[in-house]
């Protein structure tokens, strides 16, 4: 549905989901994300220890509506994953009636690549530079690196090499002005 056109005209009108793997002394974590492609926020996410459709793309769901409200149409973009598919999570967006579905064609990564790069991002950025004694380790050094660093003070080249909050406080002042 969106065509690789990554781009949104307000908040809520698409958002982008994936899941990813991390690694930790102790195991694999599974690192969820949604991110709203109006100003490129990870607005739900959830980290996990298994790769269910409960602890995945429906816990992040339920952080993303907490976050950000449905009231116009929204594209929810995400690849063909069992956990996006599940009988589960399709029956969560299936009863919004603000929600409309988007999935990858099979195997082409590029049809989620505000996802995908957000990812490449945060291993370079963060995990890669990490040696994760632990699930409850990687879970909180992530949640730092996203809500203090990704959300609030990284510059994205999409919102014109601004932060988020500089975006978002200049599409405030904008709105005012008209």
């Amino acid at each position: 549905m969106l065509n690789r056109e990554f781009t949104a005209t307000r908040p809520s009108q698409v958002w982008g989901s994936d899941i990813t793997y991390i690694r930790t002394n102790k195991g694999w974590m599974y690192l969820t994300v949604i991110i709203d492609l109006s100003d490129r926020k990870v607005i739900g996410r959830a980290m996990s220890k298994g790769l269910s459709a409960e602890e995945t793309s429906i816990a992040a769901w339920r952080m993303t509506i907490i976050n950000r409200s449905l009231t116009q149409k929204l594209i929810f973009h995400s690849d063909r994953g069992i956990q996006y598919a599940s009988s589960a999570f399709c029956n969560i967006l299936n009863g919004n009636k603000w929600v409309c579905r988007s999935m990858n064609r099979k195997g082409n990564c590029w049809n989620n690549a505000v996802a995908e790069s957000f990812f490449k991002t945060i291993k370079i950025e963060s995990v890669y530079n990490e040696n994760y004694h632990d699930q409850d380790h990687a879970n909180l050094s992530l949640f730092k690196w996203i809500e203090t660093w990704y959300n609030r003070k990284r510059r994205h080249s999409t919102l014109g090499y601004k932060t988020i909050e500089e975006f978002e406080i200049l599409n405030i002042n904008q709105k005012i002005a008209a």
